[in-house]
């Protein structure tokens, strides 16, 4: 039953990114946007075109006036982004979360800033937003620390050293031990 489990839930994420791909209006971001899933909650993060005008400064050296003007303009962009396409994203939230049980949120990527405009906040010990779920479940499901809980107090230990290329090739592990699994014999 574990085994089956297991295979479900990486399907069930290529499945959940496929189905978003394909239900996002085309034009809403210049590439495809990074869908990002976990146990409870959906994140889709998406390019926005580039703004026609520069900043003022940029270019020039920029300086604090134009690092200001950059983050304004990247606020009123994603500002019309999420006020434009506001009746829809709800469509397509509310659409996911009865398919596929988990909540959507929402963010754009502008003027090199990344915004986002809302997202779930689950309770573990203290709320965490999905990439740091992301880190426990990881952690949780290739057996390191048995909950949640565990895997935060080992992370806070470690945090630092070794998260980046450690968890990568920790998740690179864990979807060689799924695809073995599903070629395996079935019982």
């Amino acid at each position: 039953m574990a085994k089956a489990r297991a295979g479900a839930a990486v399907d069930t994420a290529a499945e959940i990114r496929g189905w978003c791909l394909g239900r996002l209006p085309d034009g809403w971001f210049t590439v495809p946007p990074e869908v990002t899933v976990d146990r409870e909650e959906i994140t889709v993060v998406g390019q926005l075109p580039p703004a026609t005008g520069e900043p003022a400064g940029a270019g020039k050296g920029g300086g604090t006036a134009g690092e200001a003007e950059a983050g304004a303009l990247a606020a009123g962009r994603s500002r019309r982004f999420r006020e434009q396409t506001r009746e829809e994203r709800i469509g397509i939230a509310r659409e996911a979360e009865r398919r596929f049980g988990r909540k959507v949120s929402w963010g754009v990527l502008t003027e090199g800033r990344k915004v986002m405009f809302t997202t779930l906040s689950v309770p573990v010990m203290t709320r965490l937003r999905q990439p740091e779920r992301r880190v426990l479940d990881t952690l949780v499901d290739a057996g390191v620390a048995r909950s949640r809980s565990d895997a935060l107090a080992w992370c806070v230990r470690l945090v630092g050293e070794h998260e980046d290329s450690w968890l990568s090739a920790l998740r690179d592990a864990l979807r060689q031990v799924e695809q073995v699994r599903a070629e395996g014999p079935r019982s």
